[in-house]
């Protein structure tokens, strides 16, 4: 089992309750504002990449791509999961310069 340190720290995230899971709440997410970045699946289907990154860009949400859903999932403590929303600034900005 692989940890980078992205995966620490969206399981920091996700246990102080600062991110969603799943295409509809990450869209609702996104929409309300308080999506500061999106973390989306490279191994997404088109349709949800292209629906996530479409709302991300219109609302400035900034988008980065992980593995897979499987990395996805396991850094949540949960199954494969294809996109996840981080609506805290502090670990939204850790975590882009973690995925750079």
């Amino acid at each position: 089992m692989k940890t980078d340190p992205w995966m620490s720290l969206l399981g920091l995230a996700n246990r102080a309750r600062k991110i969603t899971s799943g295409e509809e709440l990450t869209v609702k997410e996104i929409r309300g504002g308080k999506a500061k970045l999106v973390l989306l699946s490279a191994d997404a289907s088109e349709n949800t990449t292209k629906k996530i990154t479409d709302k991300c860009k219109s609302y400035h949400v900034p988008v980065k791509f992980v593995e897979d859903r499987y990395l996805l999932g396991q850094a949540i403590g949960k199954e494969a999961r294809v996109v996840v929303a981080v609506m805290d600034d502090g670990f939204a900005k850790k975590l882009i310069t973690l995925l750079d």
